[in-house]
């Protein structure tokens, strides 16, 4: 009787990790899913910030610049079409930003401000009012106030130091919208969830545990990234309701085998169900250094001879031949494979070569994506 009992608990105790681990692979629906309509939406336009300390562009290469102090002077009735301007306190920048869905008239969001011309730092400088555009053409947001940098940049006779980027700011509050997107949520009959990770398997789960929860019909996947989502009876016309209780179920979503490579920084990402079939792996290189190291050879005292320098070169190999051939068992998972492949004693480089050279083989099976 007492070992059938601790037979019992210690299947219990499996069964808790067990669940313990998979509730950490599952996610929110919300985390998973974009609905439609349900997005942001880039605006950009072209302004100038004045109040800089001398720092800002310099009219002679920056036209642009020139011709904009004078197109807005003009329409303050101030004429500066003839004269020699010389001012190096104002600059040309791009201001973008991004408009939140749903976002009503008279609030306000942040901007950014990137110099266009040769500035040396927007510290210290005020954006003027600058209207920016939508991709449609029509202005939504009214821009304007205090530039706030993070870096800076300081200039000595024989020295500068230029900490993070002081050519680009951002004012916190600093576009008032002055147009809204039409967008009627509320009075839609079904919406679509987009998967920000398309995938057959996940599409479904997610389908399964919304009519779970309401009967079948109110979810049907369509394809591997989309998740038609209707409208009950007993919502009364408000998926809003509907929304916000699908997007708090918990789905557990399927990645497929893949592994990520960046060569230009070495960074190596495998995803958990990469596997690989039996292949050997070895790996050697062949060093060759070479060492000038010249002296100097004088001639005897009271001698005819001269000074001359006299060649002297070491040359060292280095073949890796410690470095044996090592198997890598089929189906391993991606914990064994990362320490077979550790265990080689190799850097992010040669494990790039590798996993590239396995892949070739077709010993891989996982798609391999090089950034």
């Amino acid at each position: 009787m007492v070992k059938r009992m601790r037979l019992v608990c210690a299947l219990c105790a499996i069964f808790l990790v067990l669940s313990a681990v998979a509730a950490d692979a599952a996610s929110r629906i919300k985390d998973i899913v974009n609905v439609e309509g349900v997005r942001e939406n880039q605006l950009i336009g072209y302004g100038l910030v004045v109040g800089l300390q001398g720092t800002g562009d310099s009219l002679n290469n920056s036209p642009f610049t020139k011709q904009s102090l004078q197109a807005m002077l003009e329409r303050l009735g101030v004429n500066v079409r003839d004269a020699n301007m010389r001012t190096a306190n104002a600059a040309a920048v791009m201001v973008t930003a991004h408009l939140p869905p749903f976002a009503t008239a008279g609030s306000r969001i942040d901007v950014n401000v990137s110099a266009l011309g040769d500035a040396k730092s927007l510290q210290g400088g005020q954006l003027l009012v600058t209207p920016l555009m939508g991709a449609d053409g029509e202005v939504y947001v009214i821009a304007q106030g205090a530039i706030a940098i993070g870096g800076f940049q300081a200039t000595g006779a024989a020295a500068e130091i230029t900490r993070g980027v002081p050519t680009q700011g951002r004012i916190a509050n600093g576009g008032v919208i002055e147009r809204e997107i039409a967008f009627r949520l509320g009075e839609m009959a079904s919406v679509r969830l987009s998967l920000r990770n398309p995938d057959f398997t996940t599409a479904r789960r997610i389908a399964l545990a919304i009519n779970d929860l309401y009967g079948s019909g109110v979810a049907e996947p369509t394809d591997p990234s989309t998740v038609r989502l209707s409208l009950p009876k007993k919502y009364d016309g408000n998926i809003v309701d509907l929304l916000t209780e699908v997007e708090q179920l918990i789905v557990e979503p399927d990645l497929p085998a893949k592994v990520i490579i960046d060569e230009a920084t070495g960074i190596i990402v495998m995803g958990q169900e990469v596997r690989v079939s039996t292949v050997a792996v070895a790996q050697g290189n062949l060093t060759v250094m070479i060492t000038e190291t010249p002296q100097v050879s004088q001639p005897a005292p009271f001698s005819n001879g001269q000074t001359a320098a006299v060649p002297r070169t070491q040359v060292n190999i280095l073949d890796d031949k410690e470095r044996r051939l090592a198997v890598i068992q089929s189906g391993v998972t991606l914990q064994d494979l990362v320490d077979g492949l550790n265990a080689l004693g190799l850097g992010p480089r040669d494990l790039i070569s590798i996993l590239q050279a396995i892949k070739a083989a077709g010993a891989l099976q996982a798609d391999v994506e090089v950034m």
